[in-house]
């Protein structure tokens, strides 16, 4: 990150603010006589600003991540259980691979003995954990035994949610953590 960007960003911006209004203030009292109105003043911009600067900081997060993982929580708690069950019987291992340079991304799936497994469907989401923004949905093609798409990831942190369907028709679920270097 550079000092330009790491300058606009807007948190940094607000405490510049912060910091100028402080100063401001403390070179305006220093020459006006404090009366209880300026108290009263100074105490309700301090709640003011912090109020202002929680509801920006909520609407961010808000609209940043949607904060959904399934639609009814109850109902996918009562049969987790059971697709956990499936998904091991499966004996399926996921290899993730990014690379850089190639821009692609490659999924191996092998079976107990270490074969490819026979994969009917494969739906992947990559993304950010933090935000939806980045959100992409890759299309895989199988080469050798490996399911591989083109993508472009940037530096940082990424979440992949592997959702993919056995040719018996079991599902296996995995979310798994994918850091790009460099």
């Amino acid at each position: 990150m550079t000092l330009m960007t790491f300058l606009i960003r807007p948190d940094v911006l607000f405490t510049f603010g912060l910091v100028l209004l402080v100063v401001i203030l403390g070179v305006v009292l220093n020459r006006v006589r404090l009366t209880g109105w300026h108290v009263f003043g100074l105490v309700a911009l301090f709640f003011g600003i912090v109020i202002a600067a929680n509801l920006v900081m909520a609407s961010r997060a808000i609209s940043t991540f949607p904060g959904l993982e399934v639609k009814n929580s109850y109902v996918a708690s009562q049969e987790f259980n059971s697709r956990l069950k499936a998904q091991k019987a499966l004996g399926w291992t996921l290899v993730p691979e990014y690379d850089k340079a190639a821009q692609e991304l490659r999924l191996v799936f092998t079976d107990r003995q270490g074969f490819p497994s026979e994969v009917a469907s494969l739906s992947v989401l990559v993304g950010r954990t933090t935000e939806a923004k980045d959100d992409a949905w890759p299309v895989f093609t199988r080469q050798a035994g490996a399911f591989v798409a083109p993508l472009n990831l940037a530096r940082g942190k990424w979440m992949m949610q592997v959702d993919a369907v056995a040719a018996d028709g079991t599902t296996f679920r995995q979310r798994i953590d994918l850091f790009v270097k460099g």
